[in-house]
């Protein structure tokens, strides 16, 4: 398993925000627990809009991502082809609701 952790940079490809260079949060190998955690971290600190790449191996990935957009209200993009590894883009929401910190899949609000 790739113990790295997850790094947050601009993507070297093209914006899909208006012009915004896309945050890409690259997951490895890690699991998806993990990743949403640390995707919830990382979105807390974006503005509405921004949009997020998130690389992802886990099998559960396109299962699990578009489930905690829908938990948040962050809008899932939906799977990026063509970039060799699995790839997910959603866009940050300004009033999403926050997932607890440890627990990714319980929102904080009801």
């Amino acid at each position: 398993m790739n113990d790295e952790r997850a790094h947050a940079a601009p993507a070297d490809d093209h914006p899909a925000d208006g012009g915004a260079v896309p945050v890409v949060l690259d997951g490895g190998d890690r699991h998806c627990v993990q990743l949403l955690i640390e995707l919830s971290r990382l979105v807390a600190g974006l503005p509405s809009g921004r949009v997020v790449h998130l690389i992802a191996a886990d099998p559960a990935a396109p299962i699990d991502l578009p489930a905690w957009c829908h938990l948040t209200g962050h809008h899932y993009l939906g799977p990026l082809s063509g970039n060799g590894r699995p790839v997910y883009a959603l866009s940050v929401r300004a009033d999403a609701r926050r997932a607890e910190p440890h627990a990714p899949w319980r929102s904080t609000t009801a």
